[in-house]
């Protein structure tokens, strides 16, 4: 058995983020969506920092249900603001409203489920890389989703946010060539 990816350190709950989540295909329409969105808020930021915080943001965006947070408007914005358990910046919590209102106009859960997965043809890519310099950080596939993302009016989805979107949800799979994770 070879070693883990070497991104997640000795952090245990890093390592177990890696060892049972990352990378595992999420077909889940409404999960794909709460990822999505916190790969949004992690711009400029570690993921560990968003995943310590991960259940503050599960508690302060009522559970990720995109349907009441599309009704959302000015006060809950504020309310967030004030919020310390998450990341308070205006833009990625006004995006998430947004990104509601995309995904319901989308269709909902399996709408974008399907949408997304169309983009693999609904299996995962394997990528066989031995290291960690050999991982990029967008792809022209990510180009693309990112781009179709931003067409049906999502915001915060950039190809590199994109890439490590689909690296969490298992529509890529990075883990390298020897880790335990790998799945393949």
């Amino acid at each position: 058995m070879g070693e883990r990816c070497g991104w997640c350190g000795d952090d245990p709950l890093y390592v177990t983020y890696h060892d049972t989540e990352w990378g595992v295909p999420e077909h889940d329409g409404r999960a794909l969506w709460e990822k999505l969105i916190l790969d949004g808020f992690q711009a400029g930021l570690s993921w560990i920092t968003i995943l310590r915080k991960r259940d503050n943001f599960r508690a302060a965006f009522q559970g990720f249900h995109p349907g009441a947070i599309a009704t959302w408007g000015e006060p809950e914005v504020a309310r967030l603001l004030t919020d310390p358990g998450i990341i308070r910046h205006r833009g990625k919590i006004e995006a998430t409203i947004g990104n509601a209102r995309a995904y319901l106009a989308m269709g909902g859960a399996e709408a974008f489920a399907d949408r997304i997965w169309s983009h693999v043809g609904g299996a995962p890519l394997v990528n066989h890389f031995a290291t960690l310099d050999e991982v990029p950080a967008s792809t022209p596939l990510s180009e693309r989703v990112s781009k179709d993302l931003k067409q049906a009016g999502f915001r915060f989805c950039g190809p590199t946010i994109t890439y490590a979107w689909m690296q969490a949800c298992g529509l890529v799979n990075d883990h390298l060539v020897g880790c335990p994770a790998r799945r393949v």
